[in-house]
């Protein structure tokens, strides 16, 4: 059978398996057991399928996954970093759209902190949402604003970053870091727009004289409040950049600065630590379920010839590199308006990676836009993971129709922040250069 018939055979099969409504998981496991049986020796494939599954999730590299999912579910379950939001906003005087870009900067730091971007959206949705309701925020404003929790996917450290880079095969460490910069100009985009439009449409944040501070006053509170917190982006960020320790590693010493830095605020209790254990080990299933299914999809498709077959005939079109790449990943922002990003990453990488091997990409700057992109499906309609967490914190009488709406613009800048690292890769690949191996 020819490769391509077989390519539109298997993807179609998991294709409709999701339309009719299974589970991600559920549709790799039926397509790799059907597929493998027939192609792969029947019995004897099977078993190879069985080992396939255990070794694509008993590798070291995946370790730090539910060991970032902890951090931000510590943080977010104890509570402890809505000090560090009060703190902030003493500092943010009378700029125009305040407590909007409270929420960026916010949102910008609890990133550098947890790896949840739903955990970090559901906290500046539930505190600063009926703040801005009660000052007169227009609720586009006020939500778009909140619904920056989601630069927790790019900002390390990042959980879905260790997937991707697992998959790809590249250094988890550097695709980690690539990261920072990214998401500082993502969120400096996001200011600049909160500040251009409230200017423009006063109407959006109303103007109101918050309550004077002491310069004093405003030191103490950062000491006490703030700076705690760099002990934990130390542990994790500072010991990957210099080399010091592997991901793996940096990830324990995260969850072991999280704890202490909880336990100094005295916040630290069996209750939190049951909830946040719960909650990691329900999204660290859900994600390596669907990891080890897209395994053996993968192999499938390489068995069969299926993959070779195509990125012979993607590199055979005299046309340029760029085009390849912003076809790829428009495909995965048409994906995002309906698939989570763990099953966008899984359907698209095993056909994806070897185009980007044979066309000599970077993969770390083409991981990084994948990871912007699939940001960029956490707040898209209708099925956006971030939407439905936030429609769960607004204040009675928000509509999804409102969320919908306020997103909008967001989206429109994380696109611009992808075309602007496409142009100058440089803003990716700076910082992972001048790690030490």
């Amino acid at each position: 059978m020819e490769w391509w018939l077989l390519l539109i055979v298997i993807v179609g099969a998991f294709l409709f398996f999701l339309a009719i409504g299974l589970p991600v998981f559920l549709a790799f496991t039926i397509v790799d057991i059907v597929g493998i049986y027939f192609l792969w020796g029947g019995a004897t494939g099977l078993t190879q399928f069985i080992h396939s599954v255990f070794s694509s999730i008993s590798t070291f590299v995946l370790l730090p996954v539910p060991m970032f999912i902890l951090m931000g579910e510590l943080l977010f379950h104890s509570g402890v970093f809505v000090r560090a939001l009060d703190t902030l906003d003493k500092w943010m005087g009378q700029i125009k759209g305040r407590l909007c870009i409270l929420s960026v900067g916010g949102a910008t730091l609890f990133s550098t902190l947890s790896g949840s971007s739903m955990g970090t959206t559901a906290m500046l949705g539930s505190l600063l949402l009926p703040e801005m309701e009660k000052r007169g925020y227009h609720k586009t404003m006020a939500i778009g604003s909140c619904m920056s929790g989601a630069l927790a996917m790019i900002i390390p450290p990042s959980a879905l970053a260790v997937i991707l880079g697992s998959l790809m095969e590249i250094s988890i460490g550097k695709l980690l870091i690539a990261g920072f910069l990214p998401g500082m100009l993502m969120a400096a985009l996001y200011i600049g727009y909160i500040v251009i439009r409230c200017t423009i449409d006063p109407t959006m944040a109303p103007d109101y004289s918050p309550e004077r501070h002491p310069w004093g006053e405003k030191i103490k509170g950062f000491a006490a409040h703030v700076l705690p917190f760099g002990i934990i982006i130390a542990a994790v960020t500072g010991l990957i950049f210099f080399g010091i320790a592997t991901p793996t590693e940096s990830a324990a010493m995260g969850v072991l600065a999280t704890a202490l830095v909880i336990m100094g605020f005295r916040k630290l209790s069996w209750e939190i630590v049951r909830k946040s254990s719960e909650s990691t080990l329900r999204i660290t299933v859900m994600m390596f379920m669907i990891l080890t299914g897209s395994t053996a999809f993968s192999q499938i498709l390489a068995f069969t010839g299926a993959s070779k077959g195509l990125v012979e005939l993607v590199v055979s079109f005299p046309l340029p590199e760029f085009f390849f790449v912003v076809i790829m990943q428009a495909l995965m922002i048409v994906l995002g308006f309906f698939m989570e990003q763990v099953s966008i990453m899984m359907v698209t990488f095993p056909i994806f990676m070897p185009i980007v091997k044979a066309l000599g990409l970077d993969p770390i700057w083409f991981g990084l836009l994948t990871l912007i992109n699939m940001e960029i499906g956490m707040k898209t309609p209708p099925f956006g993971l971030c939407l439905f967490v936030m429609k769960g914190v607004v204040p009675p009488g928000t509509t999804m129709a409102n969320i919908f709406r306020a997103v909008i613009p967001f989206v429109v800048l994380d696109v611009i922040a992808m075309l602007i690292i496409m142009f100058f890769p440089s803003i990716a690949t700076l910082l992972p250069s001048l790690m030490r191996h």
